[in-house]
This record gives C-alpha cells, structure tokens and sequence, in this order.
C-alpha cells in the first residue's frame, strides 16, 4: 500500500507513544471507529513492538495499514516489518535508514525541518515528509516550503491536537499527527468532529 493510499482516508494519523498493548488496542480501536485511519506506533521498547504487532494485526482485518515510529537506525526496519508494519517513520533523512528501507520495499516518511533537509529527503525518491516540530516550526513554514517544493506533502508533527490541527492543514500540511494530546480522552471525539467538517 502506497503512503497515497494510506493517507488519502483521512488527514489525521494518531500516533502511540508507549503504550500498553493493551491501551493500543483500545486507542486504535477507538481512532478507527471514529474515522481516523492513521495510526503509527513508536518502536523504543520491546512493549513498544508488541504492541505494534497486536495493532497491525486488528488493522490487517479492517484492511488499513499501520506505521512504526522513531525509525533511526537501520536494524529497526526489519524489526518493524516482522512486527507488522506497513510504512515507517523516521526522525530525520538518514540516507542509510531510508536506502534500506526501499530496499525492503516499505515506505518511509523522514523528519525535516528546514529547506536543505527537504531537498535532501526529495533526493532520496521520497515525497511525504514530516515536517518536526511543527507548532515550533510554524504555520507560516509550510506556506513558504511549498514555493520551491510543489511536490513535497507534509505531516505536520510535534506539538498537534484537535485545536491547531486546522490551520496546520489550511496552511498546507495533508496530515496532522496527534501524539502526546491523546492522554487527553477528548482528543480522540474532537479530531473526528474536525474530519467530519472538512470538505472531503
């Protein structure tokens, strides 16, 4: 499944930071039921991989794909895969990590934050970037990067919740990933009030 495919359901991805297998289950559950078909599980502990396995396998049923997170080396690329995976996410546009994602077949979105970092990851074949930290980096950014980089479609990151989300996305991000904001039970129903007004 292309990255085209996986985000054209939703502008939202929600991503896991270590969570339970079980708390996974139950937010992604919940993330799906509400329309949010996005979801990246971060890979910094072993709780991390089985908690991603038990998401890629419910989402494998539903026929969506999930992401492993904080990709920063390249032993972690087969990790993720065996654990289900389905596209990776990286902190930035390590050209080792990312060639040996290609090479496994599996798509990758590296972090950028500045225009030599974009130029870097658009070398590499690659066109969906996340774009970190994105409340620091400012609505202003992703109008600006898309004069020279018409082709780039970026994942607003860091810093994102259901109240900043639409601004980010009217300034031009095609996603916005949710993180730290989902320890807020509210977040998750608020997100899925913001898909529902978008025009689709």
């Amino acid at each position: 499944m292309s990255l085209d495919d996986i985000f054209e359901k939703a502008p939202l991805m929600a991503i896991f930071r270590h969570q339970s297998r079980e708390r996974a289950i139950e937010l992604a559950t919940t993330a799906w039921d509400l329309g949010i078909a996005s979801i990246e599980v971060t890979l910094q502990s072993d709780e991390d991989v089985r908690a991603l396995r038990a998401v890629a396998d419910l989402a494998a049923e539903r026929g969506l794909s999930v992401g492993a997170g904080t990709i920063v080396e390249a032993g972690q690329v087969e990790a993720a895969l065996e654990a289900g995976a389905g596209f990776l996410v990286a902190p930035g546009p390590d050209p080792v990590v990312v060639r040996v994602a290609q090479e496994a077949g599996v798509p990758i979105v590296p972090g950028v934050a500045t225009p030599t970092e974009v130029q870097l990851a658009l070398g590499l074949g690659l066109t969906w970037l996340k774009a970190f930290p994105a409340q620091w980096l400012g609505v202003d950014w992703f109008r600006h990067i898309r004069g020279p980089f018409p082709q780039a479609r970026f994942i607003a990151t860091g810093g994102m919740d259901a109240d900043n989300a639409p601004e980010f996305l009217d300034a031009g991000a095609r996603v916005v990933a949710v993180g730290s904001a989902l320890e807020d039970p509210a977040q998750l129903p608020a997100l899925a009030r913001l898909l529902a007004t978008r025009p689709s």
